[in-house]
């Protein structure tokens, strides 16, 4: 059985379509509409092979760089934009002091790890509350006298 060429490129088009589904990354796709749009144009004609690698390379490229583009210009909203962002997850939470506080620098626990902190000076075993982050360390306020 002898496939001619364009069938070939539409294979590709739908299994790399299909992978995406699988395995979602929003590339695989762009990568698919340039095997498609070269099928198409060898449906059309039937170009070299040599000339068939080129468009799909050249495709692809335009493709990526389009797709890239348009998700610039049109973002997905996320459903938890501070999922990677652990630093400004922490703000607003308390916080107990391992080690005091000394000159405005301490340390403090959060979950299983210890984290730089600064703030004004505390005993080890005060409990602060996260009001920001400056140069990788917790800033921190006394959890008393703050408005809830």
């Amino acid at each position: 059985m002898n496939l001619d060429s364009y069938w070939y490129w539409l294979i590709a088009a739908a299994v790399l379509a299909a992978a995406e589904m699988l395995v979602p990354g929003v590339f695989l796709i762009w990568i698919a509409a340039a095997a498609l749009l070269t099928g198409l144009i060898t449906l059309a004609g039937e170009p070299a092979a040599a000339l068939q690698l080129i468009l799909f390379a050249v495709f692809s490229v335009l493709a990526s760089w389009g797709g890239r583009a348009w998700y610039k210009a049109n973002p997905v909203p996320s459903a938890d934009p501070l999922l990677n962002d652990r630093v400004s997850r922490l703000v607003g939470e308390t916080v107990e002091l391992t080690t005091a506080i000394v000159n405005g620098r301490g340390r403090a626990r959060v979950d299983d790890s210890e984290w730089n902190v600064r703030g004004p000076d505390a005993g080890a075993g005060t409990c602060m509350r996260v009001m920001g982050v400056e140069d990788g360390a917790l800033v921190v306020r006394p959890v008393s006298g703050l408005p809830e």
